[in-house]
């Protein structure tokens, strides 16, 4: 049987690629990842924009995407998530907790616990026998994420990751909609910036930090995924 250690490509060589993609286009970051993964490579999407998806699936049209739905999101979210795969005619892989998680009320007394059951334990399901999984998350969302590589080694889930929009900006992003006239999740204009599970997802004023639409009244930053 063949261990996660084993498995560990040269790490060397994924900092390398990190560098020489850190200022090619997102799309060659995807390109990179299919040329040397094929159908070992997700995609894993929150579905709060469609960015990503509108990249890779021009690179790769068939790419699996996961979506995980926590139980827990806003029914626009839903209805976003279904706008999207018929755009795109998307492969799309809808994971959902384990059964005895379903009907908890976790997140009324432990947000971390929640998250875990949520969404953490149902990436590492998706993720099984996959050899990478490309993400969305971008340098400038959290001060945790201003170091991201667009390459690296995932220890906990034993694969390689890869960020193609990790150097991108907020403006970078609201260009790339603008300019290829994408789908907007129907709360992004009432004041959801940024966008998970409704009970711990709130509005925000102009020009406030994004993230303090979630998790309000904590210090919790991160729901888990990303480490």
């Amino acid at each position: 049987m063949t261990t996660v250690s084993s498995r560990i490509p040269d790490l060397a060589v994924l900092a390398d690629a990190s560098r020489e993609l850190e200022h090619a286009p997102a799309s060659r970051a995807v390109a990179w990842a299919n040329e040397r993964f094929g159908d070992s490579m997700v995609l894993a999407a929150s579905f709060q924009d469609c960015v990503l998806i509108d990249l890779a699936v021009q690179v790769v049209p068939d790419l699996e995407v996961v979506f995980l739905d926590t139980g827990y999101h806003f029914a626009e979210t839903l209805w976003y998530v279904d706008q999207v795969r018929r755009r795109y005619d998307l492969n799309l892989n809808v994971v959902t907790p384990a059964a005895e998680v379903t009907l908890d009320d976790r997140w009324q007394y432990d947000t971390d616990g929640c998250c875990a059951a949520r969404k953490v334990e149902p990436l590492e399901r998706a993720l099984r026998g996959k050899q990478a999984w490309l993400s969305g998350l971008r340098r400038s969302e959290t001060a945790a994420r201003a170091n991201a590589p667009i390459v690296s080694w995932d220890i906990r889930n034993g694969l390689v990751k890869v960020n193609p929009l990790a150097t991108w900006t907020d403006l970078d992003v609201q260009g790339y909609v603008r300019d290829r006239d994408l789908p907007v999740h129907p709360l992004a204009e009432r004041g959801y910036v940024s966008i998970g599970c409704w009970p711990c997802t709130v509005p925000i004023d102009a020009g406030a930090d994004p993230r303090d639409g979630r998790w309000a009244g904590s210090d919790k930053t991160e729901c888990g995924l990303h480490g």
